[in-house]
């Protein structure tokens, strides 16, 4: 492995009341032999984040918003970055040594490809991440010119993008907040032109501290999912996943609050509905069926454990 810096990628985290999580995460990132330029984007945190980052490492860039913006604190950094391609992190999340010049060089090999979603071996015991399964083996057809495999969608914390095509789409929406905005980015991608792949090769690290997600990020993802299948899928389609959502969805408050949200919204219907061009709305057509039965996607539950795997079995990432 060559241990030179490596110019073509930085990171961009964002954080929010993440301190302890955020150095850790730190110490492995400045640690990685491309000794990428990593750039923190603070979502007003009042736990002292920013403070112990300028202390403890005083090579970071800090980004300080002033209010929370959820993903869309990541347009500040991607925009403040200079290399050509950004990986996103979490402050629980990270890459492995070797693995952003690995997405450096697809991305250099291949301008077609806008994102390279990463491996990611998932808490302490380097389990793969069950969405994997979905990202490998599925009806989306591929003429395996390109590396890795076809993805519709991605995860945003283990990701590496193109800062070009990530910014000619106008980056993460900021209405959306947290709770599943990929989807609406990938959206934006694919219907740009642009192709989204799961390589292997890249690994990445998540290890996570959070627990079962907050009512507020259900409630929002909720929200965001329904917006999704309104605003970009032909109406038989996005009453079947409105249906899908909430069924699968539990009865809670963060249920009836993302729905209500999203009601909310629907005057705006008319002004806001932006079709999926033909092509990639048929790729998004072959999917629905194995991610409505996909285990690993239970709307507004916490996805399962996946069951220990042999050693050598094959595993994925990402969210297609």
């Amino acid at each position: 492995m060559l241990h030179h810096p490596d110019p073509r990628v930085a990171v961009v985290i964002i954080v929010r009341d993440g301190r302890a999580r955020l150095e850790r995460t730190l110490e492995r990132l400045t640690a990685l032999p491309e000794r990428p330029p990593v750039i923190v984007v603070d979502n007003a945190s009042s736990d002292g984040t920013v403070a112990a980052v300028r202390s403890r490492f005083p090579e970071i860039r800090v980004i300080e918003l002033g209010e929370n913006r959820g993903a869309a604190g990541r347009n500040a950094g991607v925009a403040a970055a200079e290399a050509p391609y950004v990986a996103f992190a979490e402050d629980d999340s990270w890459y492995e040594p070797g693995a952003l010049r690995a997405a450096a060089d697809v991305l250099d090999a291949h301008p077609a490809i806008a994102l390279v979603n990463a491996h990611v071996e998932v808490g302490e015991e380097r389990r793969p991440d069950p969405l994997h399964d979905d990202m490998v083996g599925t009806p989306l057809p591929d003429d395996g010119r390109l590396p890795g495999h076809r993805i519709l969608s991605f995860l945003e914390g283990v990701s590496i993008v193109r800062r070009e095509a990530f910014l000619s789409v106008g980056g993460f929406d900021p209405r959306l907040g947290v709770g599943g905005p990929e989807e609406h980015l990938a959206a934006d991608l694919l219907a740009a032109g642009w192709q989204l792949r799961y390589v292997p090769a890249v690994r990445a690290r998540h290890v996570p501290q959070h627990g079962t997600p907050p009512e507020r990020v259900r409630r929002l993802g909720l929200r965001n999912a329904l917006w999704f299948a309104w605003t970009r899928r032909p109406a038989p389609v996005a009453l079947r996943w409105t249906v899908h959502l909430l069924r699968d969805s539990p009865r809670s408050w963060a249920t009836a609050g993302g729905l209500l949200d999203a009601l909310r919204w629907l005057p705006r219907l008319p002004l806001e509905r932006r079709p999926l061009p033909p092509a990639v709305e048929r790729d998004m057509a072959l999917l629905d069926g194995p991610k409505m039965a996909s285990a690993a996607r239970r709307y507004g539950r916490p996805r399962p454990r996946p069951r220990p795997r042999r050693r050598g079995a094959a595993g994925s990432t990402t969210g297609a």
